[in-house]
């Protein structure tokens, strides 16, 4: 069990037990148990035997180090089931929706007992909320667009929670002896923001006619595996514990390429290419490429083959989605797409001094073992209370704080001085110009009132971008992927005055934001933007969530040169909106 289901478990459990009035201290040690597991660096499954180890993790006393060692054995946690079967399952995804959290869940279970996201829209529908204390009609309003967006959102995955699915998988599948070349096709493979489901595709000397039985039998033993949907000659389709449904076809070696184009996607895509395969004397599928006339095969065994047959560059899975990558492919003007190696420095993270997890050192540290010559310290405003922002005499301490450890680092990385500031109510700036004047990196975001009308939203964002101390707007629509819809805004004419003022646009790479989308930042860079990705790592582990970003950025047609961030240290901040003098 990885520490990500480990954390979830520990989080459910709080929240069953805050919505049956349970001791508001055990509550928090389930809360800090799976914070603490989330921001572990060390996979807990690694070292559930050693209790020492377990100990040694802040927030992990005896009680929850006994609870890990018995989900690792049962997969569960036993007072997580006792209360399930006191509530119901269903009980947990109405926490899912927005203003939804365990006291109101609670009220609604007390005088209504609902218990789920139908009785909820029935209730709604009939009028029940209407008298509840709490329960006016803007929160209505707000609970039934919810319950739109969650039915709209059901049944699709985070890209993160799909790639870490696939990665076991394939780590379990490499423990077969002739599977050789194991790869996700699908919408993980075009790097889409969320996923519905998995394919992985698999061939080897084990996938031949005679020994393919065998590894079929091995797939279909996957522990994971809750329940197991089918399992034929050469595929097994199964779901696992959190519903992401798998499919695994095992191929021979002459019709894997055929196959990896065919179930990559993107279905337009591929019907633009079947059709462009009939018109050359071809028929297309996931066996081959054929000739029509006398059913030769033409290409099958890599992709490289069945592109280059149809007169075509090699298309990158990203841009598999019929926006033009086709006519350019045909033409030789495919670009360049940027690369993960691009990425020189991450100006967007937060410390202990907010609501981060670790020091200036160790955002330092970890930065340079990730080969980056640069990053920026951006911790929160005041506005933020829940985050301990700074006001202006901490803002200012901590630029002294930030200046002392690069001083102590010699030379191995710059650390600019920076602010997240908040964008308040009217577009103004949670700190002072005075304050802000001496940082080299101010992001500013909105973080609150999301609801405003869009008139009133573009008004804040534009006044806020107009401050001249503003050099990156921060996760510019606001979205949280499968939670938060983006808030209303004429994203266009940020994106037109951004470009006039030299204002960046972030691409806040962490999975379950990816915000600005792929499509929003090609828009952007056609009306020449400047772009920068960060990953608004809250500790030193999440600065590996780039690589989610770096494939809405290809997603987008982005190049190396297109980024900001792909410069050198001193070129970055030259490139940046010229601070006043």
């Amino acid at each position: 069990m990885d520490n990500r289901t480990i954390a979830q478990l520990f989080y459910e459990t709080a929240d069953l037990l805050e919505i049956s009035a349970g001791d508001p201290f055990r509550i928090r040690s389930y809360r800090r148990a799976a914070e603490a597991v989330e921001c572990s660096t060390v996979q807990l499954s690694d070292i559930a035997d050693d209790p020492k180890k377990l100990l040694a993790i802040p927030g992990i006393g005896k009680g929850m180090a006994a609870n890990i060692r018995e989900m690792q054995t049962t997969g569960t946690l036993p007072l997580r089931e006792e209360l399930l079967l006191k509530y119901r399952p269903s009980m947990l995804d109405l926490l899912k929706l927005p203003g939804m959290g365990p006291k109101s869940v609670a009220l609604m279970w007390d005088a209504l007992q609902i218990a789920s996201i139908e009785e909820l829209e029935a209730a709604i529908l009939a009028g029940r909320l209407n008298d509840l204390p709490r329960f006016g009609a803007k929160q209505i309003e707000k609970l039934r667009k919810g319950i739109e967006d969650y039915k709209r959102n059901s049944g699709r995955f985070l890209i993160d929670t799909a790639e870490t699915a696939a990665d076991k998988l394939i780590a379990y599948l490499r423990t077969f002896p002739g599977l050789d070349t194991i790869e996700p096709a699908g919408s993980l493979r075009r790097g889409r923001e969320t996923c519905g489901d998995l394919d992985i595709l698999v061939t080897g000397p084990a996938c031949s006619e005679d020994k393919v039985s065998a590894a079929v039998e091995h797939t279909a033993a996957y522990p994971p595996i809750v329940d197991l949907i089918a399992k034929g000659q050469n595929k097994v389709s199964f779901r696992l514990r959190n519903g992401l449904q798998v499919d695994v076809r095992l191929l021979p070696e002459a019709s894997y390429g055929a196959a990896l184009q065919y179930f990559t996607g993107s279905k337009a895509h591929n019907v633009s290419i079947r059709q462009r395969a009939l018109k050359r004397g071809y028929t297309l599928n996931e066996y081959a490429l054929a000739r029509v006339d006398d059913g030769s095969i033409v290409a099958g065994a890599t992709e490289h083959d069945i592109y280059a047959a149809l007169g075509l560059q090699w298309i990158p899975p990203e841009l598999r989605e019929n926006n033009g990558e086709i006519e350019a492919a045909e033409a030789g003007t495919l670009p360049i797409l940027i690369d993960q190696p691009d990425i020189r420095g991450d100006v967007h993270m937060h410390t202990t001094a907010t609501d981060g997890r670790n020091t200036i050192r160790e955002m330092a540290e970890a930065a340079i073992a990730r080969g980056y010559e640069y990053i920026a310290i951006t911790d929160h405003s005041k506005n933020l209370a829940m985050t301990n922002g700074l006001d202006d005499a901490r803002a200012l301490e901590h630029i002294q704080r930030i200046r002392q450890v690069e001083q102590e680092l010699e030379g191995r990385i710059r650390i600019f001085t920076g602010i997240e500031v908040d964008i308040l109510a009217d577009g103004a700036l949670d700190l002072s110009n005075e304050v802000l004047a001496q940082m080299d990196v101010v992001i500013a975001s909105v973080h609150s009132l999301f609801n405003q009308p869009l008139e009133e939203m573009t008004a804040r964002v534009l006044r806020a971008i107009e401050n001249p101390y503003v050099r990156i707007l921060g996760h510019p629509t606001g979205r949280l992927l499968l939670r938060r819809e983006a808030f209303q805004i004429d994203l266009p004419a940020i994106l037109r005055r951004a470009a006039e003022l030299g204002v960046a646009m972030e691409h806040n790479a962490y999975p379950d934001r990816l915000d600005l989308r792929d499509r929003d930042l090609h828009h952007a860079k056609e009306l020449a933007c400047n772009i920068v990705i960060n990953t608004d790592a809250h500790h030193t582990s999440h600065m590996e969530k780039m690589r989610y970003g770096i494939r809405q950025l290809r997603r987008a047609w982005l190049r190396k040169q297109d980024v900001l961030n792909t410069l050198g240290a001193r070129e970055f901040l030259a490139a940046l909106r010229p601070r006043p003098a």
